[in-house]
């Protein structure tokens, strides 16, 4: 079946094949069609939901579309909801300009401020699954099939922030995952393959549930 994702995101598209590999995923570009919506959601389910219907009422073919960030206990979950547009402790929601900085000026600047939290020792006060650095990625991904008809999943992925940009590891993955590093397999997000990422993260958990969703609909497709 044909399911249009929406993104704009190469490196979603490449994961959600490999996660519905049954399934024909399409992104907007894929087809030439203009797709930048405004992302004015205080969540990630709003976020998603507003991805979802934008691109149905283009479409109108079953969309996916998921919002999905990093939250950093020790920084009250931020950037959460702003991870692609966060660009340091001045700009925590994304320049006034819309101007993103690079992925790597992101991921020293998330380690920077939560060197500072630790060393200061003024912390939240929240349950800390792997000590000081904890953290946690967040996605919330909506099936869309039309107005009347829409199913939402959202997972987490537990992990701690590393010490150091020197420490970040790892080809694999994208966006934070070089600096996420998971105590129970001793390496970084990025360090993992496809396959192993896929069977825990909060985006392929979120999947299995929309996937189930998908085969139980459309099981005669």
């Amino acid at each position: 079946m044909k399911i249009y994702l929406a993104t704009g995101n190469k490196n979603k598209k490449k994961e959600m094949m490999e996660l519905l590999p049954e399934h024909t995923i399409v992104i907007p570009s894929d087809e030439n069609i203009a797709f930048d919506p405004d992302e004015t959601g205080s969540t990630f389910y709003e976020n998603s939901l507003i991805k979802a219907k934008a691109l149905y009422d283009i479409v109108h073919c079953p969309v996916i579309a998921d919002d999905s960030g990093i939250s950093v206990d020790a920084l009250n979950g931020e950037p959460g909801i702003y991870s692609s547009r966060y660009a340091g402790p001045d700009f925590m929601h994304g320049k006034p300009d819309g101007k993103k900085i690079s992925q790597d000026e992101q991921n020293q600047f998330l380690i920077e401020q939560t060197n500072q939290v630790e060393k200061s020792g003024n912390f939240p006060k929240m349950e800390y699954l792997h000590g000081n650095r904890s953290c946690h990625y967040t996605c919330a991904m909506v099936l869309y099939c039309g107005p009347d008809r829409l199913f939402v999943a959202q997972e987490t992925f537990e992990g701690s922030l590393i010490g150091s940009i020197s420490e970040a590891a790892g080809t694999g993955g994208f966006g934070y995952d070089p600096i996420v590093y998971l105590p129970e397999y001793q390496r970084t997000v990025a360090q993992l393959s496809a396959d192993e990422k896929n069977a825990i993260s909060h985006r392929g958990k979120a999947v299995k549930v929309i996937k189930k969703i998908i085969d139980d609909l459309y099981k005669n497709n």
